[in-house]
């Protein structure tokens, strides 16, 4: 391509661009405004005014380009040409918010207004007989696509995930985790602004019965102590480090509590015996990295209130 072309064809695509920029945010922006205050019935008249306006502009601009692009040398065929762009284009911004609607990163508002313009471009690109401008345009549409429909959805799934996990991890020193019991798994664990609770249920759910529930839970007294008066068909009682054991007796129930560092940790099953119990309390462990990514995976872990 020539000197001359080339910076007929850069200057072409820059008024393309700067006048979609400019032009379609505010569109936009009046289309969601008016559709807000009084429906999609007021939106029309802005969408009627302003597409018009916007294919007139962009016809506007193919001017300089009158000896650069076949469609631009008269006004018939450049009014053709503007509607094409116009409509490429929007193609173009329109697939820009639905991955924006999906968390796709696209940069600082500024930058979002910068690009509301690059679709047109490209598209304008296109018909510019040059096969380093066509071969540039795929080359932009290419890195677009797969920005947008592959790299930026990974990105957002690995920025939410790890909002997630900063979450979970907001009071670390109540996450803990016992082994499971023989024959059972972790089913369900949820983590409150003071707690943390895990059920675990027999793996062959549905087939076996069984249940065992850990709260683990910022101390709700100085120490474990036994309610007063005792309840009827209860017994309870304390141990020299503090533990305190509750059964009761219809239906039959065992509860443990003991103190775990600066937490409160109780046991509870109808099913379980109390060694069970107290095994699973003495593999009381950090919730690791590792098993949190699990229950992630898994959806096995919420949030609580």
């Amino acid at each position: 391509m020539k000197s001359g072309r080339g910076a007929l064809t850069a200057l072409h695509l820059f008024l393309v661009w700067a006048t979609t920029a400019a032009v379609v945010p505010a569109l936009g922006y009046g289309l969601v405004l008016t559709a807000w205050g009084g429906g999609t019935g007021a939106a029309v008249p802005v969408l009627a005014l302003g597409v018009p306006l916007l294919v007139g502009l962009l016809a506007i601009a193919g001017i300089p380009a009158r000896t650069v692009v076949p469609l631009c040398g008269s006004a018939p065929r450049r009014l053709g040409w503007a509607v094409l762009i116009f409509l490429l284009g929007t193609l173009g911004v329109l697939a820009g918010l639905a991955a924006y609607g999906g968390d796709v990163d696209l940069g600082s508002a500024g930058t979002r207004i910068a690009l509301t313009g690059a679709p047109y471009a490209v598209a304008a690109a296109l018909f510019v007989p040059s096969r380093w401008v066509r071969l540039g345009a795929l080359a932009a549409l290419a890195a677009a696509v797969a920005y947008g429909g592959f790299v930026g959805p990974a990105q957002a799934q690995q920025r939410r995930h790890e909002a997630d996990v900063a979450r979970y991890r907001e009071k670390p020193e109540l996450l803990d985790l016992g082994a499971a019991p023989p024959g059972m798994q972790v089913s369900h664990a949820v983590v409150g602004p003071a707690s943390f609770s895990v059920d675990y249920r027999p793996v062959r759910e549905g087939y076996e019965l069984g249940y065992v529930g850990l709260v683990v839970r910022s101390p709700l007294t100085p120490a474990p102590r036994c309610p007063e008066p005792a309840d009827k068909g209860v017994t309870c009682t304390v141990d020299a480090h503090g533990g305190m054991r509750t059964v009761r007796r219809l239906p039959r129930e065992v509860t443990l509590v003991r103190r775990y560092r600066n937490v409160e940790v109780e046991v509870t099953s109808q099913t379980l015996d109390e060694s069970g119990l107290r095994h699973l309390l003495d593999t009381l462990h950090p919730l690791s990295d590792t098993e949190l990514a699990e229950l992630m995976r898994e959806k096995k872990i919420d949030h609580g209130v």
